[in-house]
């Protein structure tokens, strides 16, 4: 297997101190999450697993699931084996995962004035090793995004990405169904999907080939973005309408033409992007 195939899994056996932050965007005591050297959308992580057998903080905790390379090598080796272990694995990779959807949508409120959809998931048929789950905003418009098993692998609709509350599903369900899922986990029902055709996933349209599929995405993406604006406007021009029910009738008020311009903050702005003026690392595509 090519090195950069498995880079995931180097990144995951390495001490957290010693990731760069262009790789490493936080930790915890289960997992890393890093930033996708590729991104597919405007903002992309990864959840992985630690192969380190050591919390975050360096201390040893006698409730820590320690698994080796092979059992944290793909979700099916994952859910193949005891599934009590699975399922703690999932769930705090669930947890991290959350955490960065909410600071994903802080940073769309901050940089965009909006917020969109994120869609939390795994690959059926994984092209990297190493268990990794995929955090990424629901609108597909990247540079990187080229060719159409990039698109296909994570439409939301297409089944090649599984979203999370779906794999959490099989961890509840009837132990028959549960089995039968794992048992479907193999490229040879997933890889046939990345060769459909090419549908826009909010319209449903298809689409003849990718340039014209991007440029497609990005109209309904800022066709999102304008109806936020307009919403936002309305609720503003509403609010000033009613009245305050308890103002202060003593206090001066603000001349009605005057502007005020308030000073951009300065933590958060592009806090998720990645950080260019680190070191050159491998790439992660996956």
């Amino acid at each position: 297997m090519s090195s950069n195939l498995l880079i995931l899994r180097k990144y995951a056996q390495q001490a957290v101190e010693n990731l760069p932050s262009s790789v490493l965007f936080k930790k915890s005591k289960e997992n890393i999450v890093i930033f996708d050297a590729y991104p597919k959308s405007i903002f992309h992580f990864l959840v992985l697993p630690r192969l380190t057998g050591q919390p975050a903080t360096g201390e040893k905790d006698a409730s820590e699931v320690k698994l080796d390379v092979k059992r944290l090598d793909s979700l099916h080796a994952l859910l193949n084996g005891d599934k009590k272990t699975a399922k703690k694995v999932i769930d705090a990779m669930t947890r991290d995962a959350k955490d960065v959807k909410k600071e994903i949508e802080d940073e769309m409120l901050d940089k965009y004035g909006f917020k969109w959809d994120v869609w939390i998931g795994f690959h059926g048929a994984p092209s990297m090793a190493h268990l990794h789950l995929h955090v990424l905003s629901a609108d597909l418009c990247s540079e990187k995004l080229k060719v159409k098993k990039h698109y296909n692998s994570f439409h939301p609709k297409l089944g090649f990405f599984l979203h999370l509350d779906e794999v959490l599903s099989w961890l509840d369900a009837a132990p028959s169904f549960f089995d039968a899922k794992v048992k479907d986990l193999k490229p040879s029902n997933y890889e046939p999907v990345l060769k459909e055709a090419l549908v826009c996933f909010h319209c449903n349209r298809e689409i003849k080939n990718v340039p014209t599929l991007k440029d497609h995405l990005q109209e309904e993406w800022d066709k999102l973005q304008d109806r936020a604006k307009k919403a936002a406007a309305r609720s503003a021009k509403l609010k000033r309408k009613t009245p305050e029910a308890s103002g202060n009738a003593s206090e001066p008020k603000a001349d009605q033409n005057e502007v005020v311009e308030e000073e951009e903050p300065e933590s958060k702005r592009l806090k998720l992007g990645r950080d260019s003026s680190s070191e050159d690392v491998p790439p992660v595509e996956c």
